[in-house]
C-alpha cells in the first residue's frame, strides 16, 4: 500500500512508515514531557512465540522469526503476527507489554488499528449501497445540505468519498506534530468540527473524480453520512453490519474514552531530549475522538484476520458492490486505492490491504484476493507516524509475502 500524510504504516516493500514531516520537538516541551515517560532502556528482549502449520510453500518461517528476534529495541517494543495461506497459518509474538517489567507481550492484545477503521467505514458504506439506503453515484452534499458551503459547486459523490477523489482539504488537528498534539491528548475534537474546518477551507483546485488524495476528512464525512441515513451512531451501525458479521467480538469503537479496554500492549513515542538521547513517552492513553471514522477503531489480530478473510470471501459486502473494494478509480493517473483499500504488487502477485497507525502503534491487514495468501500484524512502534523506515516493519512484511 502507499502512505499518506494524516495516518498508517506502510504495507508496502519500498515504504513501511506512513509519509508525514516530523518535526523536531522544543526543547521546552521536551523538558515538561520528561518527569513521566521512561527512558530509553537497555532493551532485555523475551524469547519471542511462534505457532506454525504452514505448508511447504507458505511464508519464510526463519525470515518471520528473525524479524520479531530481539525485541524490544529501539524500534519497537512489541509484535504480534499472522500469516496466513492455503496450507496453513503462522502466528508469532515478541517483546514486552511494558518497558517497566519483562512480562512477554500479550498474544492477544487490543491495540490501535488507525487507518485499518477505513476498511470497516467502507465495508458499512457499501452494504447500505447494497440496501438502497446510499446511491454511491449521489451528490453527498444532497445528503449533508448542511455541512457544505455554496463554494462546493462540483458534486462530489459517495464513491469519490471512498476512494479518496473528492477534492475536500484536510480538517484541523489539535496540532502538527507530537509535541502540539501530546500537549492536548486528552482532549476532545468532534468529528463535526474537524468537518467543518475541512470545509471553512474550500475545495481543491481539481474536479473530482480527477486526482486522488489520500486523505482522513473523505471518512470522516462517511461517518457523518452514515449517521444521516441511518439515524443511528456510527459505532453502531458498523458494529451490526460488520463487526457482527465478521465475528470481530473484540473490536470496538472508543470515541473519547482514552484507554484500551482489555489486555493490551502499551505503547511508546521515541522523544528526542535536548541532549541527544532519546526517551520514551508513553502514550497509550489518547483521546482519538478526532479520528473517528478514519482511524480510531481498537481491535486484535484475530479479528482483523476474520474481517479480511470474510470480507474477501463476500461474507460482509455482497457483489457488486464488493467490487468497490477491488477496483481502483479509472483515469485517475497513480491511484492504487479503491474504496477502503490499497493495492500493490509483489513477487507478481496483487495484494490488497489497509496500513494504520497511531502514536506507539502501528497495524496492517492485507493478502491476495483469493485469500492465497494473508498478512495481519500490529507493531509499537516507537516512531510510528515517522517518514522514515522502520526495520522491524520491512522485516515482517518482507518475510510474510515472499
Amino acid at each position: 500500500m502507499i502512505n499518506d500524510p494524516s495516518a498508517a504504516t506502510a504495507f508496502t516493500l519500498e515504504q513501511s512508515m506512513r509519509a508525514r514531516t516530523h518535526s523536531v520537538l522544543a526543547a521546552s516541551v521536551v523538558l515538561a514531557l520528561a518527569a513521566g515517560p521512561l527512558a530509553a532502556p537497555a532493551f532485555a528482549a523475551p524469547p519471542a512465540a511462534a505457532a506454525r502449520s504452514v505448508g511447504q510453500d507458505g511464508p519464510n518461517e526463519e525470515a518471520l522469526r528473525a524479524a520479531l528476534d530481539g525485541l524490544p529495541n529501539q524500534h519497537a517494543t512489541a509484535a504480534l503476527v499472522r500469516v496466513g495461506d492455503p496450507d496453513g497459518d503462522w502466528r508469532g509474538s515478541a517483546g514486552v507489554r511494558d518497558l517497566a517489567g519483562d512480562r512477554p507481550a500479550h498474544p492477544h492484545a487490543r491495540f490501535r488499528a488507525g487507518s485499518v477503521t477505513k476498511v470497516v467505514t467502507a465495508a458499512t458504506v457499501l452494504r447500505l449501497a447494497a440496501q438502497d439506503v446510499i446511491d454511491l453515484d449521489a451528490p453527498v452534499q444532497g445528503y449533508l445540505p448542511d455541512l457544505f458551503t455554496p463554494e462546493f459547486e462540483q458534486p462530489i459523490s459517495v464513491r469519490q468519498l471512498l476512494n479518496h477523489t473528492s477534492g475536500i482539504k484536510p480538517g484541523d488537528a489539535l496540532g502538527d506534530d507530537f509535541a502540539e498534539v501530546y500537549a492536548h491528548h486528552f482532549e476532545t475534537l468532534t468529528p463535526r468540527q474537524v468537518a467543518a474546518s475541512a470545509i471553512a477551507k474550500g475545495p481543491e483546485d481539481f474536479t473530482p473524480g480527477t486526482r486522488q488524495q489520500y486523505r482522513n476528512i473523505n471518512y470522516t464525512i462517511l461517518g457523518l453520512l452514515i449517521e444521516k441515513v441511518t439515524g443511528h451512531s456510527y459505532a453502531s451501525v458498523a458494529t451490526r453490519l460488520v463487526l457482527r458479521p465478521a465475528g470481530m467480538h473484540h473490536t470496538y469503537f472508543p470515541g473519547t474514552d482514552p484507554r484500551i479496554r482489555g489486555p493490551h500492549n502499551r505503547g511508546y513515542q521515541a522523544v528526542q531530549q535536548p541532549d541527544g538521547t532519546t526517551r520514551l513517552v508513553d502514550v497509550t492513553e489518547w483521546n482519538q475522538a478526532d479520528r473517528w471514522a478514519a482511524g480510531d477503531m481498537i481491535s486484535t489480530t484475530a479479528d482483523l484476520e476474520k474481517l479480511l478473510t470474510k470480507l474477501f470471501r463476500g461474507k460482509i459486502v455482497p457483489q457488486p458492490e464488493l467490487e468497490e473494494m477491488f477496483t481502483t478509480p479509472a483515469g485517475v493517473p497513480g491511484a492504487q486505492r479503491s474504496a477502503g483499500l490499497e493495492f500493490m504488487e509483489v513477487g507478481g502477485k496483487d495484494f490488497w490491504g489497509k496500513s494504520g497507525s497511531r502514536y506507539g502503534y502501528s497495524a496492517v491487514i492485507g493478502g491476495t484476493r483469493n485469500l492465497s495468501r494473508t498478512l495481519v500484524y500490529s507493531v509499537n512502534a516507537t516512531d510510528a507516524k515517522s517518514a522514515e523506515r522502520n526495520p522491524v516493519l520491512d522485516a515482517i512484511t518482507l518475510a510474510a509475502l515472499k
